[in-house]
């Protein structure tokens, strides 16, 4: 596939065990009575290593982390009632809940999901997880300069086989690569970590989707802001 190499590992970041799949995970231990003192972010499988990461760096032992399927990524209509389900299941158990998502394709239904639910539940700023990683300024910015832009992020890149290529079934018709990309002229990465191998991979899955490249580091943008404004209500509420 133009050398491209299969992309489905994660690799442990700093002493991290590494996330070697798309399945929710699942780090709660069960709750008697509504807990005020710690916060439940239910976030997208895609986002699981970046929040584990700053989860640790940060010492927020105050959070506590439930992730839907990545590979809703690319089924966003179930997006919401999965994730009316998850809130559903532990509303009784957290006074504090945060969604780690953007809109991500749905049209607003996760914003009437969480009006749902009622107060102290909140969702991560911007359309999708392009948009809080680069600020949603500059990630505004960004898309004037260049409407046809694919962009991929440190998760999309490490696992663009099984999202991408598999995912959109250009493994077995890659025919469909130009009818699904005709409109796009630019890949853009918006890094995560500082990771030269990483680059040199995304610069790949350009070249495999026949577009220009470049790179923008970004950080954890809006994610680690939002996450820390969560703590920070969490420790004023002590």
């Amino acid at each position: 596939m133009n050398g491209l190499e299969p992309m489905d590992s994660l690799e442990p970041i700093d002493g991290l065990e590494p996330i070697d799949s798309l399945e929710p995970i699942n780090s709660l231990e069960p709750i008697k009575g509504r807990e005020s003192s710690r916060l439940l972010v239910i976030a997208c499988g895609a986002l699981a290593r970046e929040i584990v990461w700053l989860q640790k760096l940060n010492g927020w032992s105050q959070m506590d982390l439930q992730c839907l399927d990545a590979e809703l990524h690319n089924r966003p209509k179930l997006i919401p009632q999965k994730l009316r389900q998850k809130i559903e299941q532990y509303r009784s158990q957290y006074q504090h809940i945060f969604v780690a998502y953007g809109d991500c394709g749905t049209g607003g239904e996760i914003d009437r999901v969480i009006a749902e639910a009622g107060e102290s539940i909140e969702r991560l700023p911007g359309a999708h997880c392009y948009s809080f990683y680069a600020g949603e300024q500059d990630f505004t910015q960004m898309a004037e300069r260049e409407l046809g832009t694919f962009y991929l992020t440190d998760f999309l890149v490490e696992h663009f086989d099984r999202l991408v290529i598999k995912g959109l079934k250009l493994d077995l018709y890659p025919e469909l690569r130009d009818q699904y990309f005709a409109n796009y002229r630019l890949v853009t990465y918006l890094s995560q970590r500082q990771d030269a191998d990483l680059v040199v991979r995304a610069e790949r899955a350009a070249e495999f989707l026949g577009l220009e490249f470049s790179h923008k580091h970004s950080g954890y943008g809006d994610l680690e802001k939002g996450l820390k404004e969560q703590i920070l209500q969490i420790i004023e509420s002590e």
